[in-house]
């Protein structure tokens, strides 16, 4: 029998190497300096949402080109998973766990939660695409998905990140 968690980082170490190859990130890099580390780290990959249906149908969104940015409460953040920062990579996995898209970070800013703008809530592509809507749903997610304990405040800080789609699968 087969461990299901070496059989996921091999499939996310296959879909890397395809990415990285038909995304020509190694071409981006001079040749003289050796390995690059953009050619040898696996980005972290990770899902949007807090289950398997809402990854699934915001990643609907990233792979349709409709959202192209997200937000997340700045406390979740540790050293060991750091804000992200521009020009990080990630691998956008489904609900069921199977990588699907390589995003690189375009922006990076952190704000309070009232001071999030029709822009970016726009940018983020889901429901009616406005600020009111975004708020309340944000809100609604923020203060269910609380690992910390802190709870939700208006005046929390917001990681808000822009991202483009370099590759999808």
């Amino acid at each position: 029998m087969s461990d299901p968690h070496a059989d996921r980082d091999r499939e996310i170490e296959r879909f890397w190497s395809e990415a990285r190859r038909r995304g020509k990130l190694e071409s981006l890099l001079p040749g003289y300096f050796g390995a690059a580390p953009i050619t040898v780290v696996v980005p972290p990959a990770w899902s949007f949402g807090a289950d398997a249906d809402q990854a699934d149908r915001l990643l609907a969104l990233v792979l349709e080109g409709t959202k192209t940015a997200t937000a997340s409460a700045f406390e979740d953040y540790t050293d060991d998973d750091p804000v992200p920062e521009r020009g990080s990579l990630g691998i956008l996995l489904d609900g069921a766990g199977h990588p699907r898209a390589l995003i690189a970070t375009t922006e990076v800013s952190v704000v309070p939660f009232d001071e999030v703008d029709e822009e970016h809530a726009y940018a983020e592509g889901e429901g009616d695409r406005t600020l009111r809507q975004w708020r309340v749903d944000h809100e609604e997610f923020f203060t269910a998905v609380d690992p910390l304990g802190r709870g939700f405040r208006r005046d929390m800080p917001v990681v808000l990140e822009h991202f483009t789609v370099l590759y999808r699968h």
